[in-house]
Order: C-alpha cells, then structure tokens, then sequence
C-alpha cells in the first residue's frame, strides 16, 4: 500500500482504409499470404511512397477527437530496424514532428472521472507477420505490411489497471465512433503495450519502467499491469534493482516473462523519409475535417435525456456504441414513442444480440420494422405479451410486424362483449377466489387477470379486462 503504480500506454490502432498507407494496394484481411503486395510495400528497387490523403485525415479526425494539437506541418520519418517481416529494413513513422501533440482523454474507473494526458498521435506503417507454425521453418507473409496505424501515446499518468482498462475502452469507443477503425483487440486491430513502474508513494521521480507486450483484451491488460506492478514492489522490497526491458504477458500462465533489453530511440536511428514531402495540414482541410466529427457519446446522451426523455441509465447504454445511437434514434423516429424504443432497445434488442452474437449494424430486424411492432402496440392492436411472439416470429421471417399479426390471428381482442364472457365464465370457475377478494383480499385480481389472459391467449387488451373484471367483482 506504500507504493504507486504509475502507467503509461502506447496503442497502435489499425485504420480501416481500403487501400495501405503508402501504396494502393488492398488492405483486407484474411486474402492468401502475400497476395495484397506490390513492389512499393516489397521494398523492390525504385518503388517510391505516396502517402494516402485518407490517413491524414483519420489522424486529424483522432487529434481533434482527444483535444490535441494538430500540427500544420509534420514530417514522416525512417525508423530503422531489422526484422524478417521488414522488408525495407526500416518503417516509415514519425518522431521529432508528429501530427497531433498533447491531448487528452477522460475516464471514470470508479473513482470519479479523471483526465489521460496524450503525448503524441502520429502515422506509422505495420511491418509483416512471421509465421512459425508451419514444420521447422518461418514463413513471411507481406500482406500486413504498409497497413495504416496510429499510434497513441500517453503521458503515464495512470495509476491502476481499472483506469488502463477504462482508458483503452474510451478509446476504441472514440475510433469507433469516428469510423476509422474496427478496434477489435481480439484481432489486433487495437494493439496496447504498457510501460509499466512503480514508485513511493509521495515520491516525484519516476521508476525504471518495463515496457509489457502481446495482451489482446482489456481484462489482459489489466491483469498484466497488477501482475507486473507486483513484480516489481517484490524485487524492491528484497533489495532487488528492476532492468529496463521488454516483457511479454502470458494469458495461459497469467504472468510476464522477459523477451529482450529495451532499445532506446537512438538505437533505431531515425531520420526524415526523404522519399516523402511533409505534411500540410491547412485550415480548410482542418475545417473540412472537423465539419465531420460525429456526435460523442456524452453529448449524444445528455442530448437523449433532454430530447427524448429518457432516464439518464437508458441513454447511458444506448450511446455506447455509435451505430446502436443511430438505431435507437430511427425507432424513435418511427414509431414516436422514446420511452418505449429505449425499453425494447435495451431489452429484447440487446438481449437477443448477445445471445445470436450479432452486430446491430446487421441486426436482422431493422429499425422501421421494430417501429412497426411498436407503434402496433401503442395503438392497442396487439399486447405487450404478443408483441414479444410477434418480435420472435419477426426475427426467423423477415416480415414487418402488421404481416405476421394478420398472418397469425394475433390481433389484439377489445370487444367487451367478448371479454365479459371470458371474465365472467373464470369468475364461475374460481368461486372461492372470488369470496376472498370481496372479503379484503384484493391480492387475487391479479389471478383473475392472469386467468382471463391466459383463456383468450394473451390477445385481450389487458386495458378492457381491467375495468370488466373490476366492474363485476363490485357489482
């Protein structure tokens, strides 16, 4: 309890352009091995870079999402190392003049929200994959590289594997909301390493740090950071020195082993690319850029609470992730009802995604069909209790909700005639309820009405059998 951990994390976060950083080849993943390459991401003799426009402007939509300056002129650089998945012998990044400096992000892990200073956002390129798992020799397969990342650097100004977690989170949330990216960490879209020290408690002078690699997931992270922090306080305590070195995290075994001494920024010798003129970004491409940043998620839900209504909970969960927002919001606008858009949402929506796990982008019920079976219910054509078969039936079929009712015979009954009958046969059959309801016990209504639902299939409005029920029992 005597020590503070202190984190700082470096994320590469893959851009989801149709073309590669520096050449237009495709950037699909899955395509045979070394099949998406030309001689420019090959490194063959006399193929030259083009930097594409659309990187640029995914980092500016990055910078100006996270508070940071973007800088009007910035310079790609030639960071050299060897590596067989490398085939120039050096990735095209950027160091002294990066695009976007000193930003932020906030997060809440618990303890109320607190501000992640950003270093840096700049562009670099992915390097190759080597392959191991084939027989007794590596395989290189090219594709991956010149594939656009960013990578974003922060301050270490993290002090607990919950805020590291709720910082990478707010992120992938941020690229996503942006679509430049995917930020699926499972598949390595979202790449975190964690530079990871401790110190006193009260002290100002960092820590030697060690810099943990391979965690693909937020709880990775997270047990990383506690495991190595750990680690570290023992070492001290014996009278132990901590080395500068890179670590990687073993998921299986839920621990860090180490992989080679930390290079310094020196050891890659970097110098400006003088294949690549520097980057311009002007004030009407600043502006452009700008004009199309989406609403957040914070505004988007305090928007939502205020337009619509709705408890600040619901708008909470509706606005995590963009493309849920944007469906919420067309079945609102189909059906006019925020209240009961938010609970459906929320409810069989949701449930039904993680139990198929399905994306809402292709939901199988669209928005203006799930509009469709709302407003039938606020129209009274058929009841909750249906509406739930109905919604059901929808998503096996394909069919709009006034298809599968009239289809089906499910339409709500509100002919009191009718009911009465139902009410006034149940009220015969259960004589004795009847007494201890007219004696005091009005617990049992809801039998009855259970009862008389039950009988007419869930299709009687629930309203009518209501005010028939209770009209008899105090007649």
């Amino acid at each position: 309890m005597s020590y503070e951990v202190v984190v700082g994390l470096e994320v590469h976060c893959q851009l989801n352009t149709q073309s590669k950083a520096f050449c237009s080849c495709s950037t699909e993943f899955g395509k045979p091995a070394n099949t998406n390459v030309c001689p420019v991401c090959l490194a063959l003799p006399g193929a030259l870079p083009v930097l594409n426009r659309r990187v640029v402007e995914d980092a500016v939509k990055l910078g100006l999402a996270t508070e940071c300056e973007i800088a009007p002129r910035s310079v790609m650089a030639r960071k050299n190392y060897f590596y067989p998945d490398l085939p120039k012998g050096y990735q095209i990044s950027q160091f002294e003049e990066p695009i976007c400096s000193e930003g932020l992000i906030s997060v809440d892990a618990g303890a109320g929200r607190r501000d992640i200073r950003l270093i840096r956002i700049h562009i670099e390129e992915d390097a190759g994959k080597s392959i191991h798992d084939i027989g007794d020799d590596t395989f290189i397969d090219a594709n991956r590289c010149g594939v656009p990342l960013l990578e974003i650097v922060s301050y270490p100004d993290i002090r607990t594997s919950a805020e590291a977690s709720a910082y990478l989170q707010k992120l992938r949330q941020i690229v996503k909301y942006l679509g430049i990216s995917d930020g699926n960490m499972e598949e390595g879209s979202l790449r975190c390493d964690a530079n990871i020290s401790v110190r006193k408690k009260g002290e100002t002078e960092y820590g030697t740090r060690t810099e943990v690699k391979n965690m693909n997931s937020f709880k990775s992270v997270e047990k990383a950071i506690e495991f190595e922090a750990k680690r570290h306080i023992e070492v001290l305590e014996s009278g132990g020195t901590i080395f500068q070195e890179t670590r990687l995290w073993d998921a299986d075994k839920l621990e860090t082993r180490s992989m080679r001494g930390k290079e310094f920024a020196h050891d890659y010798r970097y110098f400006p690319d003088p294949d690549l003129v520097p980057v311009c970004v002007d004030n009407e491409m600043l502006e452009a850029v700008r004009s199309e940043l989406p609403e957040f998620p914070e505004a988007r839900a305090e928007r939502f609470v205020r337009e619509y209504g709705i408890p600040a909970y619901d708008a909470g969960v509706l606005t995590v992730e963009r493309e849920l927002a944007d469906y919420f919001e067309a079945v609102v606008k189909g059906c006019g009802d925020p209240k009961s858009a938010s609970n459906w949402v929320m409810g069989e929506v949701l449930r039904t995604i993680k139990e198929k796990s399905l994306q809402i982008t292709s939901y199988p019920i669209e928005a203006q069909r799930l509009a469709g079976l709302l407003g039938m219910i606020r129209a009274a054509e058929i009841s909750t209790t249906i509406a739930k078969q109905v919604f059901d039936k929808m998503l096996e079929s394909g069919l709009g909700a006034a298809e599968i009712v009239e289809r089906e015979g499910l339409k709500q009954v509100s002919d009191t005639s009718e009911i009465e009958k139902v009410v006034r046969a149940i009220l015969d059959e259960n004589a004795d309820q009847v007494e201890q309801y007219r004696a005091g016990k009005t617990k049992v209504f809801g039998f009855f009405v259970g009862q008389c639902m039950k009988a007419m299939k869930g299709k009687a409005n629930p309203a009518v059998v209501n005010d028939i029920l209770k009209g008899v029992l105090d007649s």
